[in-house]
């Protein structure tokens, strides 16, 4: 057998056997094997040189026969000579097989992964935002890279074990019964020596594997939540570096001494592998040995035997634990199904219509909205603190009722947590609602096509965030074909120009972790920036100017009021001076709309609007 086939005949004995008692969906075997479909060919090829790579394996002890019984024994110089060469010849396209063998493996297995990867990644981005907030994001991660590329090493494994071992065993047993078959009948009852030492060591090394993995994966979250900007921030803040220092340090201590004794359970694996061997040797060659001196049995049929022993155990031992190897790649490959099988709530309806461009109209028509259960949004295995409830949340929002005709200021006020946000997320459709409808030019949003929608809809809200990008990139995430004089204008409305210009790189400048390199105020002006750069009909604004001193935000209500003319916005403010010259105020309490009109009317009323605007007047520092 080849090295790769020997590297993954061990590999299989340390594969976790717990993987057994796990239970995988009906048709996940079938699925699993159309991914392999599209590379055929090469499949077909790789187990060719599979097999062919088996096949020189089996004719070099034949060969070693030939050199002692008919060249050495014989004192034929010529034959041994020649045989020496086929030998080193055969050695060099073994290599050549076995690295065409690696080529090949690695090939359909990367192909195979690129093709999970890109469905699981684009399948993702179709989920809606109540999935992203109930899921752990390291728990999408390690889909897409620890199952994806379980799923390919178990894929190639397989074939590896299944043919390679298969076409080994079968030639080498063949053989061995053609030279001797008491001594092939005795190597087979010692098969057992050999599996049982390495099934049960293989056994410990698989818990600690487990156990390691584990413990590497709290020392990584304690890294992760440290060294994020807001986790490095909050440890300076609180002061406790020694505290962090030694529960990081016992985390890693731990990893150390069971990565020691994972070292130690490995060589004693090995060990037990060779001791055995060493065993099985021994006897060949001493049985072997003195039926050659009792002249029933040539020389080099002994070392022939032998050296097919060294061949034989190992692909037996991959083909007993086949049944993990399997179970391992249907797992896996069950795992990225799970999430490929969850629909998106939100997706085009068969006859969705695009919305045309221009003046838009915003509708909600008696609406009312609960969010999502986990079961109907998410899945457990993605959740942390996964709960199989399928209770309704409560309403969030009931009979909401108001139009903002094309070009008017609409605002949304009211205590925290009334429904102010999930109401612009209705408009943007990041929900749907359970009753009534919200239309945009008379197009309810459920019918309405999804990309056509994002083009008419930009927000900035209060928590503005920016990729680990530069400048640059972050602007043209919102207009790709943008020119340098449109990035340049879209700077100057927000107010930042002079800013971007004093810098060193100007627009390549990296803008760090979630923007962290710029101050508040300067990354919602950045975002702003990019709100204008994209230039939607309908502006949502959650909070926008909340980071801004009061210089600033004079600038900025100044290009706002140039940037939303003739535009529909909705703007979420909690500094109710800057929506005073709004054409529709929305006072929102307990999910309703409890109050609507305009500044003035509001006030005159003496309602909860202006109890909020008089609270806040007296204390201007108050948040509403």
């Amino acid at each position: 057998m080849g090295m790769a086939g020997m590297v993954a005949s061990m590999r299989s004995i340390g594969q976790d056997a717990s993987v057994l008692k796990q239970r995988v969906r009906p048709g996940t075997a079938k699925r699993m094997l159309r991914h392999a479909v599209p590379y055929a060919g090469l499949l077909a090829l790789f187990l060719l040189v599979v097999i062919l790579d088996a096949g020189i394996g089996v004719a070099n002890p034949l060969i070693y026969r030939a050199i002692i019984n008919n060249g050495i024994l014989k004192g034929n110089a010529t034959l041994i000579v020649r045989l020496a060469i086929l030998v080193g010849i055969l050695g060099l396209l073994d290599g050549a097989l076995g690295l065409a063998q690696s080529y090949l493996s690695s090939t359909v297995g990367a192909r195979v992964v690129l093709n999970l990867r890109a469905k699981l990644f684009e399948h993702i981005q179709q989920m809606p935002l109540a999935f992203f907030t109930r899921v752990q994001t390291g728990a999408l991660v390690s889909r897409l890279n620890t199952d994806v590329t379980g799923a390919q090493t178990a894929f190639t494994d397989i074939l590896s074990n299944v043919v390679g071992n298969s076409a080994t065993v079968i030639l080498v047993l063949g053989a061995m019964f053609m030279l001797s078959w008491p001594i092939t009948l005795a190597a087979l009852v010692l098969l057992p020596l050999f599996i049982l030492p390495a099934r049960f060591w293989g056994r410990k090394l698989q818990a600690i594997t487990r156990e390691s993995y584990n413990l590497t994966a709290a020392m990584n979250s304690l890294m992760v939540e440290r060294f994020n900007v807001a986790g490095a921030l909050l440890a300076k803040l609180f002061g406790r570096p020694r505290d962090d220092r030694q529960d990081f340090e016992a985390k890693a201590s731990r990893v150390s001494d069971i990565t020691v004794k994972r070292t130690i359970y490995g060589r004693l694996f090995f060990t037990a592998l060779m001791l055995t061997a060493i065993v099985a040797t021994a006897f060949a060659y001493g049985w072997g040995g003195v039926l050659a001196v009792e002249h029933k049995l040539d020389v080099g049929t002994v070392v022939a035997l032998v050296s097919y022993l060294a061949r034989l155990y190992a692909p037996l031992m991959g083909l007993s634990n086949i049944q993990v190897s399997l179970m391992t790649a249907l797992v896996s490959f069950d795992r990225v199904f799970e999430v490929l099988d969850l629909p998106p709530m939100i997706k085009d309806d068969p006859d969705a219509v695009a919305i045309p461009a221009g003046p838009a109209q915003i509708s909600f028509d008696h609406v009312s909205f609960r969010y999502p259960t986990p079961s109907e949004v998410s899945l457990a295995s993605l959740e942390s603190l996964a709960e199989p409830e399928k209770t309704p949340e409560k309403p969030v929002l009931s009979d909401i009722s108001f139009v903002a005709e094309p070009g008017q200021l609409v605002a949304l006020v009211g205590p925290s947590g009334a429904g102010k946000t999930t109401i612009t997320h209705l408009v943007a459709r990041l929900y749907d609602v359970q009753q009534g409808s919200v239309m945009l030019n008379g197009i309810d949003v459920r019918r309405a096509k999804l990309d056509s929608l994002h083009q008419r809809v930009g927000a900035v809200t209060q928590d503005a965030h920016l990729f680990h990008d530069t400048i640059r990139a972050n602007l043209l995430y919102a207009k790709p074909q943008a020119t340098e004089a449109e990035l340049t204008g879209a700077l100057g409305a927000a107010q930042i120009l002079p800013l971007i210009q004093s810098l060193p790189r100007g627009l390549d400048t990296l803008v760090g972790e979630r923007g962290y390199r710029f101050s508040g105020g300067e990354k919602q002006r950045l975002a702003i920036a990019r709100l204008l750069l994209k230039s939607p009909e309908i502006v949502i604004l959650d909070e926008a100017t909340a980071h801004l001193d009061s210089e600033s935000e004079a600038a900025i209500q100044a290009a706002f009021e140039v940037a939303l003319r003739g535009r529909t916005s909705i703007v979420i403010a909690h500094r109710l001076s800057t929506i005073l010259k709004a054409d529709q105020i929305l006072v929102v309490n307990e999910g309703r709309i409890v109050e609507r009109g305009t500044h003035a009317t509001l006030l005159e009323r003496g309602g909860l609007y202006a109890e909020l605007y008089q609270r806040q007047f007296a204390s201007p520092g108050v948040l509403v």
